[in-house]
């Protein structure tokens, strides 16, 4: 009897080891599973709702959830179980080495700083009746506006002038035009995939190069994919294509139909861009935007490790900092810039108050007929801590990506909205007729239009 005690006493420590071992083991996956890391916040900096805390939950994005199934993602039927307040946690990026500074330009010359001026003989670079592909949303001769100035103003940066691809014509009046080069850019293009990814704004300008390109594609060798998450444009000739990606929070969300998005609850997964990055990592030169439907009030987060349906609510400026967090982080681990072009777009400002630029005033874009003309103007529709926020995130993925600073000069065009001039889907009411400014669409843009030249502008930095 004591023998055979003596021999389990002897055993008994391997077995505790043994036991030990699994249990760290099982400690360490689940740590792993959940993909968040505890430390001290010394900086104390983030979304203000955790600017109380010194100890931060961060969250490794991008993982695909707490379990090696596939992810689940979100759809417009997708609802909070419960909804508490932001747990404070952030996202964890920047791991990777980026390289310091940002993209060269062959040029010292800021094409963003500069001034509209009215050139009725090179612009508009197309005709809004010619295009196809052109939005109602966006047509706003067609829509009843008769003043067409905003179709002919041209950028000019102070110092220098921007790279366009241009040819001579010659007119009948026998005077030289330059006139933007179509086959040119779809030289760049060829054998490339150019997407857009975003919201209403970025497909805006998406159908502006759309327009200014599809011309001299014969109708034949030509084609554009039925409206969906991924709409694409191909030129068969070229083998390019020009796309759109509906991704209006970047990352996934409940609002990710392309018609079906206008939802009372919206809900995101902060810590995933996985949905749309299986999409857009195939492109060759991707352009991004994300703005618009940050303005519109307390968005509800889903981490990716909760099954149960429990989400958090934050702030729309905490939510998008959560966001682009999850975004650059795929920037960051997945870009080469000798390979893929990375280009971010500023805020595309609002003009919602006219007293803002006429004192005294009262309305908004509607009627207005002419560009700003005050240098260096800033209205409430370009909102600074998100700006301040982004250029942050933009500066510590150095060359990686390309800066697209739209928003001063896009400040200006306080004429270039489509204002009451649109196709509107919802019956107006006789008292919303009867004060055109109360209905009148002072975010979008027409086309021709402003976009043309954002997209001169993309086309510079190729």
């Amino acid at each position: 009897m004591m023998q055979r005690w003596n021999r389990k006493k002897s055993h008994f420590p391997i077995v505790a080891l043994i036991l030990l071992g699994v249990l760290v083991c099982s400690i360490l996956y689940n740590e792993s599973s959940i993909q968040q890391i505890h430390e001290e916040d010394p900086s104390n900096q983030g979304p203000r709702h955790q600017q109380h805390a010194t100890t931060v939950t961060y969250v490794v994005p991008n993982l695909g959830g707490h379990s090696n199934l596939a992810p689940v993602f979100l759809d417009r039927f997708s609802r909070c179980n419960s909804t508490s307040e932001y747990s404070g946690k952030r996202i964890r990026w920047g791991d990777t080495q980026v390289e310091k500074g940002r993209r060269k330009s062959s040029e010292s010359c800021d094409v963003f700083a500069g001034k509209w001026v009215f050139d009725s003989e090179s612009y508009p670079l197309y005709n809004e009746s010619d295009c196809p592909y052109m939005s109602d949303q966006l047509a706003c001769h067609k829509h009843g506006r008769s003043d067409l100035g905003y179709q002919h103003w041209r950028w000019q940066p102070h110092d220098c002038n921007l790279k366009r691809p241009r040819v001579l014509d010659l007119l009948a009046a026998c005077s030289l035009l330059i006139r933007w080069n179509v086959t040119e850019t779809w030289e760049k293009l060829r054998g490339k995939k150019l997407m857009f990814v975003g919201d209403s704004l970025n497909r805006g300008q998406w159908i502006s190069m759309v327009c200014l390109l599809q011309s001299v594609i014969p109708a034949d060798k030509r084609s554009m994919s039925p409206n969906a998450p991924l709409t694409i444009f191909r030129a068969e000739e070229y083998n390019a294509t020009i796309e759109f990606l509906w991704a209006p929070l970047l990352v996934d969300s409940n609002s990710d139909d392309p018609v079906n998005h206008k939802l009372d609850e919206r809900i995101m997964r902060p810590d995933s861009v996985l949905k749309h990055s299986s999409k857009w990592e195939h492109a060759d030169i991707l352009v991004f935007n994300s703005y618009l439907w940050w303005r519109q009030g307390p968005v509800k987060l889903s981490w990716s490790a909760e099954e149960n349906g429990a989400c958090e609510e934050l702030d729309g400026l905490g939510a998008m900092e959560l966001a682009m967090g999850a975004w650059a982080d795929w920037v960051a681990s997945k870009i080469d810039p000798q390979k893929k072009r990375v280009f971010f777009v500023t805020m595309s400002p609002t003009h919602l108050w006219s007293r803002e630029w006429g004192p005294g005033s009262d309305g908004n874009c509607y009627g207005e007929k002419t560009p700003i003309d005050w240098e260096g103007y800033w209205g409430s529709g370009s909102d600074m801590p998100t700006m301040r926020m982004v250029e942050k995130v933009l500066s510590r993925l150095g060359s990686k990506v390309s800066v697209l600073n739209i928003t001063q000069l896009s400040e200006y065009r306080k004429d270039g909205h489509p204002s009451i001039y649109r196709k509107f889907w919802e019956t107006l009411s006789p008292k919303q007729l009867s004060n055109p400014k109360s209905y009148s669409d002072c975010i979008h843009w027409c086309l021709p239009g402003l976009p043309d030249v954002w997209n001169e502008l993309l086309f510079h930095f190729l």
